[in-house]
């Protein structure tokens, strides 16, 4: 786990934080289903993968900046930085993926509760 945040770069740090509490906000959500938490859940889970694909990009601009840099024998060298820079995207799915689950458990919950009125 640590080898994968030192190859995503820094993308993986604010992936990690809102991909946690995404998934805080779900296993809270899962706990006691109220519809007033739904909205912070899905934006968190947004912002989770905005982060992760934007630590995706911004790490493909640096392998493919690094490019120029090299000698031709090397120029294949960008594909290693793509591998890396997918680090940033499985992280993001992998948190969203949780968050799913327990926003299912949730949801599951909330169809069992009865109806007020």
């Amino acid at each position: 786990m640590l080898e994968m945040f030192r190859l995503g770069g820094f993308g993986m740090i604010p992936t990690f934080l809102f991909g946690v509490l995404a998934v805080a906000t779900s296993v809270r959500y899962a706990r006691s289903p109220d519809p007033r938490s739904m909205s912070l859940m899905i934006a968190l889970g947004s912002l989770t993968l905005a982060s992760g694909a934007l630590g995706f990009v911004l790490g493909m601009i640096k392998s493919l900046s690094a490019v120029q840099e090299v000698g031709p024998d090397m120029r294949w060298i960008w594909l290693i930085g793509t591998a890396e820079s997918l680090h940033n995207i499985a992280l993001a799915l992998a948190l969203i993926a949780m968050m799913a689950l327990a926003a299912s458990v949730g949801a599951l919950r909330s169809s069992r509760l009865p109806v007020p009125g």
